[in-house]
């Protein structure tokens, strides 16, 4: 379901060596590399070439304490109210520039204005290797329409002193290593996001890019899945900052009829190694699946391509805007 438009992929100028021509992420390294496999996607290197301890070598900066309601709220401040309060955090989803950069820009302060705790952006890419076909038809529309990176992060720079909730940025790695780390970072903390996901980071590449993050007051959110050992659970989330994120199915993104049920023992095994927020996401769409992963412990409830699909499958922009509004509502009223 992956594919490949070489005319739309965003443009930077490179300071990072370039990746292999034509360079694809294989089948079974879908989605969440760090977290699955011990092979390099870039190089295809063993990933144990760097070793196992050094993503928990230097444990995520603990969070600062901050007012409830205080704008400018690092992700795990905001995770860290929520929490406090017995609540669920309601973490939607949107892509960057879909339909257009301006319906994004109304829409993040919609979702806020509705109260979303954090909101996920994703940077449009044209091979979203994590994503299934309703995120990827959302990449191509809005690289189609010519966002690009520079003006969402114009775009966010002006909209983010308006959000009480913190904005992460989603992003694939190799627009990241195209501008290079240390720029991507510094231009993301300059538009005012406060974390970062990168759902197929190499492993080897998770230290140093964890470190540039930190560097600039940005979380680096990683994932765990189903299939990740025990071993290597534990390490993720011992690294990862804002919260962890459990990703409920081995596949990509996109609507499923069920939660699976493996997501409860999950966040109980997760939770006897870390005291950190565990949100999860992929295949979250109904009022019912939200309400079901409350239940089980879960501290924050992604939805991506359900939400996705209230924006850019809509007649007109107002429309979509609307759309959005009652499905956030119908999603946000059943968490506690």
């Amino acid at each position: 379901m992956v594919f490949v438009v070489v005319s739309y992929q965003l443009k930077f100028t490179s300071r990072w060596p370039s990746l292999p021509a034509g360079h694809r992420l294989r089948q079974e390294d879908k989605p969440c590399i760090i977290s699955l496999h011990e092979t390099d996607p870039i190089s295809g290197n063993p990933a144990t070439a760097t070793p196992a301890a050094s993503l928990a070598d230097v444990p995520a900066p603990a969070p600062v304490p901050a007012a409830a309601g205080e704008r400018g709220l690092s992700v795990s401040q905001a995770m860290s109210n929520v929490m406090a309060k017995g609540k669920t955090a309601f973490i939607p989803y949107i892509t960057a520039g879909d339909p257009d950069l301006a319906t994004t820009a109304a829409a993040l302060r919609l979702l806020d204005a509705l109260g979303a705790d954090v909101v996920e952006l994703g940077m449009p890419f044209s091979d979203p290797s994590a994503d299934g076909p309703v995120i990827q038809a959302s990449a191509a529309r809005a690289l189609a329409a010519g966002a690009t990176a520079d003006a969402i992060m114009t775009m966010l720079k002006e909209v983010t002193p308006e959000l009480s909730c913190p904005v992460v940025v989603f992003s694939y790695f190799r627009p990241i290593a195209e501008r290079g780390t240390a720029s991507f970072a510094a231009a993301v903390k300059e538009a005012g996001v406060k974390g970062l996901i990168v759902p197929d980071l190499p492993y080897a590449e998770t230290s140093a890019f964890r470190d540039e993050a930190i560097k600039n007051d940005l979380e680096l959110v990683l994932l765990t899945t189903p299939s990740t050992p025990a071993e290597r659970m534990k390490e993720i989330t011992e690294a990862s900052g804002g919260f962890v994120y459990l990703v409920s199915v081995d596949g990509v993104t996109g609507p499923r009829a069920n939660v699976n049920p493996r997501v409860e023992s999950l966040l109980k095994e997760i939770k006897e190694v870390t005291d950190k927020a565990v949100a999860v996401g992929f295949g979250i769409s109904t009022p019912d699946h939200v309400k079901q992963i409350s239940e089980w412990g879960a501290d924050g409830v992604i939805i991506g391509s359900a939400m996705v699909k209230q924006l850019g499958e809509a007649a007109t922009p107002e429309e979509g805007l609307k759309r959005l509004e009652v499905y956030a509502r119908s999603l946000k009223d059943v968490l506690p």
